[in-house]
């Protein structure tokens, strides 16, 4: 199975505002709160592997099922290490998967290619808007000095809360309530960006609006029609 285990059904580009996020639906929305990887700044962990390793094997290096490469990123971005990590997967899948995640882990920065269209733009003018922008991410804290290195806009934010340093990680509740105190904003206020549908369904936990991301350009204009000024695409 490739991509994270137990990931829901979810049309993107639609506002959820589910369980304890009901009472939030139809309210101005004050703050928008980014996930990075492939929201901010493109994450395709193939393009590490394949430069050394074959198309065939790269898939299956990437089915979670058959070497445990999700599971191993999500041991990372709790606050585990890359040498914990290759340990785990050498002891309960074997060579040559070990091998390979030690590998993808001394390139990851080739999996990091290179900034989401329109994004930059888009966190530019909600700043202009007066919106608070802030980011909430799964990211170990040995991969993310370099990705911060590399993307400015990771630092432009008004703040980030970064799994691995605070060894919470999406898309249980408490990093969502960690993160609203953090940033001192109410949750109802609040929109929660990211790509994968199981970290909306999170955020609608803790009283977050969510919406599952996969355009900028198609963002942009939901967060208009949501009555954010923000300029629109010219036709």
């Amino acid at each position: 199975m490739k991509g994270w285990p137990g990931e829901p059904e979810m049309d993107y580009n639609v506002i959820k505002s589910e369980d304890a996020a009901k009472s939030a639906e139809g309210k101005p929305i004050e703050n928008v709160v980014f996930d990075f990887g492939n929201v901010l700044v493109k994450w395709d962990p193939q393009a590490v592997m394949l430069p050394r390793y074959s198309q065939e094997l790269t898939d299956k290096f990437l089915d979670n099922d058959v070497s445990g490469f999700y599971d191993a990123s999500d041991a990372m971005d709790i606050g585990g290490t890359s040498a914990e990590a290759v340990a785990a997967v050498r002891k309960q899948y074997g060579e040559p998967w070990a091998d390979m995640l030690d590998y993808y882990f001394k390139n990851f920065v080739d999996s990091l290619v290179g900034p989401v269209e329109g994004m930059r733009v888009l966190v530019n003018d909600l700043k202009a808007a007066g919106i608070g922008v802030w980011g909430l991410s799964n990211w170990a804290t040995e991969l993310f000095p370099p990705a911060k290195k590399m993307y400015p806009i990771l630092s432009d934010l008004d703040d980030a809360v970064v799994s691995g340093y605070v060894k919470l990680r999406k898309p249980h509740r408490d990093i969502f309530e960690f993160s609203l105190k953090r940033f001192g904003i109410p949750a109802d206020t609040a929109l929660f960006v990211d790509d994968k549908a199981m970290n909306i369904v999170g955020a609608n936990s803790a009283g977050m609006r969510g919406v599952r991301f996969n355009d900028s350009y198609k963002l942009r204009e939901m967060l208009r029609k949501s009555g954010i000024d923000i300029p629109g695409i010219q036709r």
